[in-house]
């Protein structure tokens, strides 16, 4: 970063109130955009899926002829698939981990072409069956917007983040019908800190979204919990069992999926450009079986929480939807995890409260175990507890069980840290940077501006700034302290949730946060 950008963003940060309007701005348009292009995203899925059901109701008819077809297809579009994956490797998977390791200045994004072959590839996956999310690329899809509007603005690095980031909170806003769970992802899954100037365009965009989703598409929530009781204070001790019992088989998700991503990378059977192959056929077969795993499972929480199968069905289906979800993201193809996670927690739940029916329980409390499941099973296994309880809370249309929501959630959160399972998107992200995939593309040095919070008991905590042994190249710019911009001088002390905007080479990205974050 030259002198002239450096005091472009200290003349930003002096007039701090404007430069939040401006961000707020900048917000509604990145979630106008996001917006509109992750309801097509979704308007393309949900015709696949329909398309798709159709085709196997003309194939359970025994046309020989059609069914060949069928699997020829399937076929095509696993090697259409690997094709759209190494034109731009970046669009694999997920999507989240990309985005973070861009936001920490590890890695970057080509905009177009990760937009092309993120709406492209994950169409193409999900639509055929695979038991893929489209949450995650919502909000990769989201975020590439947000960082090609900064671009197209020509905005320094730091609004470029504020952007990027604004486009994420878009992108699930948009993919659940849930903003306020998009902001809180942003802030606790992504930045890790509830900063203000990433709050504004952050709200800014997800409300828009949520405003594009809701006029395109109504305004109902994904799940209507209509009427679902609230758990009695003496049921608590099924809750404890049951976010023991998520945290658990969360850890054991987690661990499975680095574990089947390895195989995947080691297998010499199918070509680097054919791994689709094998989930996509096996999803061929399970469709004549077992539709109900194929996709990301929308329809199937429905389906559950009318409590239409019996608790050995659910078991199948909880085995055979995991497994499947497995094969499926291992296969390095477009698509996201965050909505297969959820439907295997709501059929832990409904298996939970069934051997609690067995064992003399009221059934009355089915769907509040299955909502309850959810939750605790996206927060042992992403590690954002927030966010799970609230997601949850928006999705199913009813704050009621909040309480509830939290509670377990911090009990599957302790279980998941007890058992050291690290949160999944990080682990991904840790992966792709120590194999170092095409992908993954190291930054040069290029200078830009971060803004870090000192944590209460980091090592910058109650710390004078000349005390503190910066990394090299790195000088604080500013220092914010609620409404106040404070000039750093040498003997400025630093206080716990002083915000630090500081100029320094993106490789020390990492570096700094560490410090300013870590206890000592």
């Amino acid at each position: 970063m030259t002198l002239m950008e450096i005091r472009k963003v200290h003349h930003a940060l002096l007039h701090w109130r404007n430069f939040r309007l401006k961000l707020f701005a900048e917000g509604i348009i990145t979630g106008l955009i996001g917006g509109l292009t992750v309801v097509l995203f979704r308007f393309a899925l949900e015709a696949a899926e329909v398309l798709r059901t159709s085709l196997y109701q003309q194939l359970n008819k025994g046309n020989m002829a059609l069914i060949a077809g069928w699997f020829i297809l399937l076929a095509g579009i696993a090697c259409l698939l690997g094709r759209i994956v190494k034109f731009e490797p970046m669009c694999s998977g997920s999507g989240i981990p990309q985005t973070k390791g861009v936001l920490l200045g590890l890695i970057k994004m080509d905009c177009l072409k990760v937009l092309a072959a993120k709406f492209i590839g994950g169409v193409l996956a999900i639509g055929a069956g695979m038991s893929l999310g489209r949450e995650g690329p919502s909000i990769q899809i989201g975020a590439v917007i947000g960082q090609g509007f900064s671009r197209f603005l020509g905005r320094d690095s730091m609004e470029e983040r504020y952007l990027l980031t604004s486009g994420a909170s878009a992108g699930l806003a948009a993919a659940f019908n849930a903003p306020l769970a998009g902001v809180i992802f942003s802030l606790e899954e992504l930045h890790k800190n509830f900063s203000p100037a990433v709050l504004m365009p952050a709200v800014a965009a997800s409300l828009t979204a949520d405003f594009m989703v809701r006029y395109f598409s109504g305004r109902e929530p994904i799940w209507n919990f209509s009427g679902v009781p609230v758990l009695p204070a003496h049921y608590y001790v099924y809750l404890l069992i049951l976010g023991v019992i998520t945290g658990l088989f969360g850890a054991v998700f987690n661990s499975l999926l680095l574990k089947t991503l390895d195989i995947y990378s080691r297998q010499q059977v199918l070509p680097a450009g054919g791994k689709a192959l094998l989930p996509l056929i096996a999803g061929g077969i399970a469709g004549f079986i077992l539709p109900e795993i194929l996709g990301g499972g929308n329809t199937l929480v429905g389906v559950i929480s009318r409590g239409q199968f019996d608790l050995s069905m659910l078991l199948i289906l909880l085995a055979v939807k995991f497994l499947y979800t497995m094969l499926s993201y291992g296969s390095g193809v477009p698509g996201g995890i965050f909505l297969p996670l959820l439907v295997i927690g709501a059929l832990t739940g409904e298996a939970f409260s069934r051997i609690l029916v067995i064992a003399g329980v009221k059934p009355d409390y089915h769907t509040t175990f299955i909502i309850l499941a959810m939750a605790a099973y996206f927060t042992a296994i992403v590690k954002a507890p927030v966010t799970g309880s609230v997601l949850i809370t928006e999705m199913t249309g009813s704050f009621r069980h909040l309480p509830e929501l939290i509670t377990i959630c911090m009990i599957a959160y302790v279980t998941a840290d007890f058992v050291k399972a690290e949160p999944i998107y990080e682990s991904l992200l840790e992966r792709m940077l120590q194999r170092g995939l095409p992908a993954v593309t190291k930054t040069a040095p290029p200078r830009t501006v971060m803004e870090i919070v000192v944590c209460l008991g980091s090592k910058l905590d109650g710390r004078i700034i000349k005390e503190i042994d910066w990394p090299p190249h790195c000088l604080l710019v500013c220092v914010r302290r609620g409404e106040r911009e404070i000039v750093p001088k040498g003997d400025t002390e630093l206080v716990a949730g002083d915000y630090l905007f500081v100029s320094a080479n993106e490789d020390c990205a990492v570096d700094i946060k560490t410090l300013a974050e870590d206890c000592r």
